[in-house]
């Protein structure tokens, strides 16, 4: 710049003494002549100059082409993110259409899931309609069966008899085969109910907590006994008598009462002895297994899982022989209820026998409903098992595995009685900690567990029906 000013400065110079020299006034003197030596000098410093001028100009443009190779780097850089920004954004519009693709699905799934739903409760308020009507006219019938009875002679039977008695196992035997028919349709309800229900978490992106495979320990286990199963707190309600205890919680809300907490209850034959009743959907489940806290070993042996053991007030197992004498009176509901570090709560419902002792307490499930994938295999034999009792796979089973359970392919299975993993420090990940659902490959860390037991008779089942429409 310093250059290029200079040479503006000295090109007026001289183009302003040539303009003097051509147009000089007429009476002014003659210019005296320069001499030659005079005009060299000025052509020298007009070339030094000019010189001067062309590095300035050659510098100027070496920086103005390293400026402009800068602007071409940027630009080709701006291009590569904005074609990476093209991609990423063309994938998100794909997901897009294919979550819209997904919603629209399920739309219709629902609204298919509810209409279905209506002409089921339909079906259900006739059939129950249906039911009240024959059981009156049943009762009618053995009214007259017995008064017939009566009034014929000892070892003569009237024709009447015969076929009220055919009318009246025909009647039974439609009764069983209605309850059946909507039975199964109910399950598969439920069933495609609890598929769409888990399809919008996913979409919300709520749930448990997953836990990698490599979080548990494979420490050895360390069994020890305890004393049986005991309560702590004040019961609700004291029996004096075996006798008048009754069979099931179930049976105790319907005498009246209708809060939850320890009874003594007397299921068939077997002898009395104390359960918690928890009171929902009006009804009382039988709580067969708590766990919230890992206060309570579960590592025990097979005598004291037969038997049960804690505290009916806080951890306990109730006991295999218990639950079965629960369980042969009538058909059961198992009820399992869950729930994550952050109280997200889920639950999953099976119908399911229960063999006896010499079957080691087999278990055959069945899912009727729930929120939560299943995690537990259906429609097989599974074995209840403890580290000293049919324990040929223990020998490989890692400590969450450890507490007594029933078994289908060894250890690696869901398992409610395994080790409670406590937190060691506030800075310990919270997929560390507590016991684990586990379903399709993945593990679900669980604060609290809770199994339940309740009678599905047809007004239970309706009433099952009822709960689950609000859930």
């Amino acid at each position: 710049m310093r250059v290029i000013s200079l040479f503006f400065l000295i090109v007026p110079l001289v183009i302003s003494s040539k303009i003097d020299q051509e147009y000089s006034p007429l009476d002014s003197p003659p210019p005296e002549p320069k001499s030659r030596f005079a005009m060299l000098d000025d052509v020298k410093i007009l070339a030094n100059g000019l010189l001067q001028l062309g590095h300035g100009l050659k510098d100027f443009v070496h920086k103005t082409k390293n400026q402009i190779n800068d602007i071409f780097q940027k630009l080709n850089i701006f291009d590569k993110s904005f074609y990476d920004l093209s991609l990423q954004t063309n994938e998100i519009k794909e997901e897009e259409r294919e979550l819209r693709k997904t919603t629209s699905n399920l739309q219709a799934k629902n609204e298919e899931m509810k209409n279905l739903s209506l002409e089921l409760n339909s079906k259900l308020e006739e059939l129950l309609e249906e039911k009240m009507q024959l059981q009156q006219k049943v009762k009618t019938l053995e009214e007259k069966l017995i008064t017939l009875i009566r009034s014929q002679p000892e070892g003569q039977e009237h024709q009447e008899v015969t076929i009220l008695k055919t009318f009246v196992e025909q009647q039974d035997h439609s009764i069983k085969e209605l309850f059946q028919t909507v039975q199964e349709q109910y399950q598969q309800l439920t069933r495609q109910h609890g598929q769409i229900k888990e399809m919008e978490n996913q979409l919300r992106k709520t749930g448990f907590q997953e836990a990698p495979d490599n979080s548990l320990s494979t420490k050895q286990r360390a069994p020890r006994t305890i004393p049986s199963l005991q309560s702590n707190g004040t019961r609700p309600s004291e029996h004096s008598e075996e006798l008048e205890a009754p069979a099931s919680c179930a049976a105790l809300y319907e005498a009246g009462q209708h809060s939850s907490g320890v009874y003594t209850i007397r299921p068939g034959h077997s002898e009395s002895f104390d359960v918690y009743c928890e009171v929902k959907s009006g009804s009382s489940w039988t709580v067969i297994q708590h766990r919230m806290d890992g206060s309570q070993n579960f590592n025990e042996t097979w005598e004291n899982y037969q038997h049960g053991f804690g505290s009916l007030d806080g951890e306990f197992w109730l006991g295999l022989e218990k639950i079965y004498s629960i369980v042969k009176q009538s058909d059961y509901i198992l009820r399992i209820e869950l729930e994550d570090w952050k109280d997200n709560k889920r639950y999953i419902e099976y119908s399911f026998n229960l063999g006896s002792k010499e079957t080691d307490y087999t278990l055959h499930l069945s899912e009727i409903l729930g929120n939560i994938p299943n995690a537990i295999p259906e429609h097989k034999d599974l074995v209840f098992s403890t580290w000293d009792h049919n324990a040929k796979d223990y020998l490989t089973c890692p400590e969450s595995y450890s507490g007594g359970w029933w078994r289908h392919n060894g250890c690696g299975e869901t398992n409610l009685n395994g080790k409670y993993n406590k937190a060691r420090s506030k800075g310990k990940p919270e997929r560390r900690r507590g016991l684990y659902w586990k379903c399709h490959n993945r593990l679900y860390s669980l604060k609290t567990t809770k199994m339940l037991i309740h009678p599905t008779d047809l007004e239970s089942f309706d009433e099952l029906r009822q709960v689950s429409k609000n859930q």
